[in-house]
């Protein structure tokens, strides 16, 4: 697996110097590097223990303890650390889905036995959540993680000064032509972990189609632990097979996939998939100005969990090693997709899902594909490689807008543009390399700085 630390392990730093640290649990889909980072960061403490619940004799720890202290006195014993050592111990309980009784426990720990430090995960866990009588709310934190960024991709891949380069701002034409190209190799190959240690070991895309097949059908044959039903069952075996053919267009739930279910069946089993992480639904905003709330009475998009998972089902990778520009890949998704992944692995504590935004009216129909809030603007987010004067819905969007504000992101150079809606409103533009996506609120500093309207 790969050795380098997590861009989420900062916070975990952060959790382990925190006087009144409460038990952490890391949320996120499976295979995306949750038990990988822990483990490396048991290396910070002088002792470590890991249960994993879904081994029969390690679930047997929770279930037969009467309270927190009892389990602590088991695996003292079991480990051997003497309770004296907690404060510089570590303990780590994996699939903690598979026992209501754990996550209970986690409100108990922060109560009654606070000098041990407690980090649990669970692939599944969001399914689990609501069915815990005592949830530990306000007793827990929350850290987010996701498949590798475009930051933590140049890590593992030994691209450090690239990276370094990219920090500095604005970026430089240099440093910009050999970031395209990498980025390009991260668009298609994506951001899953075992997939990029592969690559970084063997730098053969021919390598990786066994590991998306076995990281996908995993995702498949979990299938089983969070429908409610075998009609349930198959109904999100569906939607996962006819998933990925949709993501360049917005998707009703009646009849999804060309088949007889109905919207309420469909709109369950993207709910189940949603919890997961694996299949999200994004739903469009129609306001100009924040807070940017969702409307769900609109067709919502498709968010795969990684872009690279998503090439391997369309079996559009060899397609895209051939192309110079990638906006054009798949009817123009890819680079929407991957840059909406890249701003979903900025969440940490808490999450938030992007919003793009939408005028469904007869005859004037607009679509900007992102809306980010920033300094109390929504901020319009095109992601194409046309002129500026063909941005329509974007002008749309700011001819409704108090602010002068805009982002484009292509495959050019960073640049700033004064330009004009069609009806002649003044606005600024920024032109975004694609792969500065999680340097976007940097770069919002920057441009909004520059123009003198902080």
């Amino acid at each position: 697996m790969i050795d380098f630390k997590r861009v989420a392990y900062k916070e975990l730093i952060l959790w382990k110097e925190d006087d009144h640290r409460k038990p952490l649990v890391l949320r996120g889909a499976r295979q995306v590097g949750k038990t990988t980072m822990v483990r490396q960061f048991a290396k910070a403490f002088d002792h470590y223990i890991e249960l994993n619940l879904e081994k029969l004799e390690h679930l047997e720890y929770i279930e037969s303890s009467k309270n927190v202290q009892q389990l602590a006195d088991i695996l003292s014993l079991e480990f051997k650390i003497p309770s004296s050592k907690w404060k510089n111990t570590l303990l780590f309980i994996d699939e903690i889905q598979e026992s209501q009784k754990a996550i209970g426990f986690l409100r108990l720990f922060y109560e009654e036995l606070s000098a041990l430090n407690v980090i649990a995960a669970g692939s599944l866990l969001e399914h689990s959540l609501h069915q815990v009588q005592h949830f530990p709310v306000g007793r827990i934190n929350y850290l987010y993680l996701f498949p590798l960024n475009f930051q933590e991709f140049l890590i593992a891949t030994e691209n450090q000064q690239i990276l370094d380069r990219i920090n500095h701002i604005p970026v430089d034409e240099v440093t910009h032509k050999v970031a395209l190209k990498l980025f390009h190799t991260y668009c298609i190959i994506g951001g899953m972990p075992e997939i990029i240690a592969n690559y970084r070991q063997h730098s053969d895309l021919t390598r990786l189609v066994p590991i998306y097949e076995s990281i996908w059908n995993t995702y498949k044959d979990d299938i089983s632990k969070y429908a409610e039903s075998r009609t349930n069952q198959k109904i999100i075996r569906h939607v996962m097979q006819s998933a990925s053919a949709l993501v360049d267009q917005r998707v009703k739930f009646q009849n999804f996939g060309n088949s007889n279910y109905k919207s309420r069946e469909i709109g369950e089993a993207f709910r189940s998939l949603d919890m997961a992480k694996i299949i999200q639904i994004i739903y469009p905003c129609t306001n100009t100005e924040t807070p940017a709330l969702p409307d769900q009475k609109k067709s919502p998009r498709l968010q795969i969990l990684d872009t690279g998972i998503l090439n391997f089902d369309l079996n559009i990778q060899a397609q895209l090693l051939t192309m110079d520009d990638l906006s054009s890949a798949y009817k123009g998704a890819i680079i929407p997709h991957l840059i909406t992944q890249e701003l979903i692995s900025l969440n940490k504590g808490s999450y938030q899902k992007p919003k793009f935004w939408v005028r469904d009216k007869t005859q004037s129909s607009a679509e900007v594909d992102l809306v980010r809030v920033f300094n109390g603007m929504l901020i319009p987010i095109e992601i194409k490689s046309g002129a500026t004067g063909s941005l329509r819905s974007l002008h749309q969007f700011i001819d409704q807008s108090t602010h002068h504000f805009a982002i484009r992101i292509y495959g050019g150079v960073f640049k700033i543009e004064t330009s004009k809606t069609r009806k002649g409103k003044t606005f600024y533009l920024m032109n975004l390399p694609y792969y500065l996506g999680t340097f976007i609120d940097d770069y919002l500093n920057y441009f909004i700085d520059i123009k003198g309207c902080k």
